[in-house]
């Protein structure tokens, strides 16, 4: 029975994760909008002559002098935001349809590492936990099982999480500093050679948090969804209480995670060059100069793709776990 609780859960992460991509890669390049990236040097040709000329016009007052200091350029404009149909568009343009599936071998092994392990924990927890005599188990029970699966997934599948988001984030960078990893197996083996094997659980600690806080709402707000809908009578165990189910529970959990996401996303995309400080020393710092650069209301960055690729993906999730239960329901 534990054993099928994990490939059940497999199968139906690794189908739900291949088919959201796309959304999951617009949601990591929307979360590092507003990120400062290395300024280039400045071209030669934009320094002003000694002497210049505001208008046409000669004036004492527009004569610059040679031993006068040029006044500070201007501060650059903010960056326009732009939401979730510019960013995939933009993309498109840029780099190429392909460019949408950045990083999908990186997925598919953590789908493979991180949700089957949640999913299969979660199942025996719940087995183990579930009342004998109802064959159902409090909500207080739902969230720690949750909360247990999600930290022991996550340490798990960290290193394919560290590589996908890298994978999905290089197309936003200047070429000459894209990674170019070919695979997830050249961007683990990349990472361990240049910047050692403690490099493949950067920004775990955060990982393990997003990851209890979307096991946790996500499994248990759909089992108990799911039930209260049973129990009311308002829909028989099919496709529709599936669907509600599921789709209230990405709903619960993009609103839960969000802001740890966007922080994971940019610790995890940080450029650690050598012999030099990284851009942030953790998770906190990470955050504050987030909110001090951007404000509050950036650790919601990157909402609408979660939701819009949240809500798919649970609901592809536990529709496809589902179907799956049933064809192994004699196993």
């Amino acid at each position: 029975m534990g054993v099928k609780g994990f490939v059940e859960g497999g199968v139906a992460s690794i189908v739900a994760g291949c088919s959201t991509h796309p959304l999951d890669l617009i949601k990591v390049r929307m979360q590092l909008q507003g990120e400062s990236l290395p300024a280039p040097h400045q071209a030669a040709h934009a320094l002003r002559p000694a002497l210049a000329f505001h208008s046409p016009a000669i004036s004492a007052t527009h004569i610059r002098l040679p031993h006068a200091h040029p006044p500070p350029p201007p501060p650059p404009p903010p960056p326009r935001r732009v939401g979730l149909v510019s960013v995939g568009v933009r993309i498109v343009r840029t780099e190429g349809v392909p460019a949408l599936f950045s990083g999908i071998s990186a997925t598919v092994l953590r789908q493979t590492l991180y949700s089957t392990t949640r999913m299969g924990l979660y199942d025996i927890l719940k087995q183990k936990w579930s009342d004998p005599g109802t064959n159902s188990m409090p909500l207080i029970r739902k969230i720690t099982a949750g909360l247990v699966a999600g930290a022991v997934g996550a340490m798990v599948g960290n290193p394919a999480d560290v590589a996908m988001v890298r994978m999905q984030a290089d197309g936003r960078l200047p070429v000459h500093q894209r990674r170019n990893y070919r695979s997830v197996v050249d961007a683990i083996a990349s990472m361990s050679k240049q910047e050692g094997v403690a490099s493949l659980w950067r920004g775990s600690s955060l990982t393990v948090n997003r990851a209890m806080v979307v096991t946790a709402s996500q499994l248990a707000t759909y089992d108990q969804v799911k039930e209260a809908i049973l129990e009311s009578g308002a829909m028989r165990d099919g496709l529709g209480t599936h669907v509600a189910a599921s789709f209230t529970a990405g709903f619960v959990a993009a609103v839960a995670s969000n802001p740890i996401d966007v922080i994971k996303t940019r610790v995890m995309n940080m450029k650690v060059e050598p012999g030099q400080a990284p851009p942030y020393a953790g998770a906190l710092d990470c955050a504050m100069k987030t909110i001090r650069a951007e404000g509050p209301l950036a650790l919601y960055k990157g909402f609408i793709p979660t939701i819009s690729r949240q809500g798919p993906f649970t609901v592809v999730l536990f529709v496809t776990l589902e179907q799956v239960r049933k064809i192994l329901k004699d196993f």
